[in-house]
């Protein structure tokens, strides 16, 4: 038995953590390390109005909604709500908070209150939320800055640069008034699966921006933690390279114990435990369990600290943090330094998405036809030359349909395949559902009603208690570029107006998305309330979304589950062909 006494503090052990050669006598059990500045004068007046269950409006002018159950709060854009609507116009319409002029007061009270909750045995902690690319989608919403990195990369470089002075501003507030141990920046680049946007494009825009602001904190000696719930393996070395010691919010799918090899102490990883084990059904056994695999696969590779990976301490069901931290505990009970490193695992994700593989592209066939033409150019979101030939394949006598079948949707199904093999992302996609919106604009006038076989109709949403609609707009631009129609319900909706609108309108799929655990039981009671409604057999009901698997989907008695918006298209029409054949 070891000596109590002589164990190392918390802060110790993070100091430890950090040295490429260290020696910590224990895992850290989450952010037990860190305590959170209290009364930080910046954060008070960024955030002020903001609060659980409320809907407010921030010091930049963007409306923010905070769920419950939900474990932050996030932007509400609409038409009317949205800040920034067009980036051409951003010097007149974006106005950075004065931090300089209404930040002055407050600054002894929070260092009194920092060391009164750190004493000697912790570090604090200051917390900068909502990054450089968070802040461009809450300005202007998720899609336009996507597609502005193409369409409008100058201006996007001015108002990353003229967000970044405004980071920089609150870094200097809190260096020189506040002195934290550490700082915590929030920053998502990816979903669950892949990033957001291609590591050439990430480079471009953010690498820079971002290796000046954690260059600061690092001048002064501050320890730099990164959140980033989501897949970033391509971009890890980048990562390292721009100065952030600490990424947290680490997830699985990212392949940990692969990256603790390839970058050997250079960065500590926090996180592992997913939120798929943040749900009220999850009883101890299960959190248990899944948390004993995470110690197991991934302590031994050194560099990691086991954490829920949320960017705040805390999950959203209560009971799930304490099975957490029992399970850390047992795993501290016995001594585990030195143990080798497991090379290779099955739940290792990263092992298959190389950066080379990320960046291949395969090209379509019979580009040298019109329509492979249309297909490819489409697939490149060149707008002018799908416009060009459309009106050459017109010219030539092909019809209306066939332009649509064989050229657009055939170049939408062909970057959907790459889409799901990670060789684009979401801006190749929004890009190029806006040049198919443009082909059939030109294409309407010449397309009747009944020369077009729709493939199907679906209403879709994100289901009630969840506000996120990034995903679910993914799925409508997919399904609408593979032939269905699609109703948007928009997000925060219920069983009653799922079943409701899917009955109205004869919908033949129902598509419910859902990124919060705590909102997967309203996919439930859709399935259930149309079983009670008799209607049941009328309507396939299809999930997606980060937490949904298809365990999760045979359990619930859904007709299907997707893991990507690309592999819904593929999903709905096997459901159509079935229905059509029964």
């Amino acid at each position: 038995m070891r000596n109590n006494a002589l164990m190392m503090t918390p802060k110790e052990l993070l100091l430890e953590q950090l040295k490429k050669n260290g020696r910590p006598d224990r895992q850290l059990c989450q952010y037990e390390a860190f305590r959170l500045v209290p009364g930080d004068p910046v954060n008070r007046y960024l955030r002020a109005g903001l609060r659980k269950g409320a809907m407010a409006v921030n010091r930049w002018g963007v409306t923010i909604d905070y769920p419950e159950d939900a474990p932050g709060p996030m932007p509400h854009i609409t038409p009317e709500t949205k800040v920034l609507k067009d980036i051409t116009d951003w010097k007149v319409s974006v106005h950075a908070p004065d931090l300089v002029s209404n930040c002055t007061d407050g600054w002894e009270e929070a260092r009194n209150a920092a060391k009164a909750v750190c004493g000697n045995e912790y570090l604090s902690m200051a917390m900068m939320g909502t990054g450089l690319f968070e802040q461009l989608h809450f300005l202007m919403g998720f899609e336009d800055t996507l597609t502005g990195f193409y369409e409008h990369p100058k201006e996007m470089h001015e108002l990353i640069a003229y967000i970044l002075d405004h980071r920089l501003t609150h870094a200097r507030l809190l260096v020189e008034n506040l002195h934290p141990d550490a700082v915590l920046s929030h920053d998502d680049w990816g979903t669950k699966e892949s990033l957001f946007m291609s590591p050439v494009i990430w480079r471009e825009f953010f690498k820079e921006p971002y290796r000046k602001f954690y260059s600061y904190f690092r001048e002064h000696g501050i320890i730099t933690i990164h959140h980033a719930d989501s897949y970033l393996a391509p971009i890890v070395g980048d990562m390292v390279e721009i100065g952030i010691q600490i990424w947290q919010g680490v997830l699985p799918e990212n392949g940990i114990p692969e990256l603790q090899a390839n970058f050997d102490g250079r960065m500590v990883l926090m996180g592992g435990i997913g939120a798929a084990i943040d749900r009220p059904d999850a009883d101890g056994e299960e959190i248990r369990s899944y948390v004993r695999n995470v110690l197991h696969e991934c302590c031994p590779g050194g560099h990691f600290i086991p954490c829920i990976t949320y960017g705040l301490p805390g999950t959203v069901c209560k009971h799930v943090d304490g099975f957490i931290n029992e399970e850390i505990a047992a795993y501290n009970a016995v001594w585990h330094l030195n143990l080798p490193v497991k090379k290779e695992t099955g739940r290792t994700a990263g092992t298959k998405r190389t950066e080379k593989a990320v960046m291949a592209q395969a090209e379509p066939s019979e580009q040298g036809s019109v329509l492979g033409r249309i297909a490819a150019d489409l697939r490149k979101g060149r707008q002018k030359m799908v416009l060009k030939n459309v009106d050459r394949a017109l010219e030539e006598g092909v019809d209306a349909r066939t332009i649509v079948s064989e050229g657009l949707i055939r170049g939408m199904m062909e970057l959907g395949d790459d889409f799901s093999a990670n060789r684009a992302f979401v801006p190749e996609m929004l890009v190029a559902a806006k040049c198919m919106s443009a082909a059939l604009d030109t294409l309407r006038p010449l397309l009747q009603e009944s020369d077009v076989e729709r493939k199907g109709r679906v209403c879709l949403g994100t289901v009630k208690g969840d506000m996120h609609d990034i995903g679910k707009n993914l799925v409508k631009i997919m399904l609408e570029g593979g032939g269905f129609e699609v109703i948007d319900l928009g997000v925060d909706v219920s069983a009653e107006k799922f079943l409701d609108v899917a009955e109205k309108e004869h919908c033949d799929i129902i598509a419910c998305s859902a990124l919060l655990t705590t909102t997967m039981s309203e996919m439930r009671r859709v399935v259930e309330l149309a079983v009670k409604r008799g209607i049941r057999e009328k309507h396939r009901i299809i999930i997606g979304g980060a937490p949904i698997t298809q365990q999760f989907c045979d359990e619930i008695g859904a007709d299907g589950y997707s893991p990507d918006a690309a592999q819904c298209v593929s999903l709905a029409s096997g459901l159509m062909e079935r229905m059509r054949t029964n």
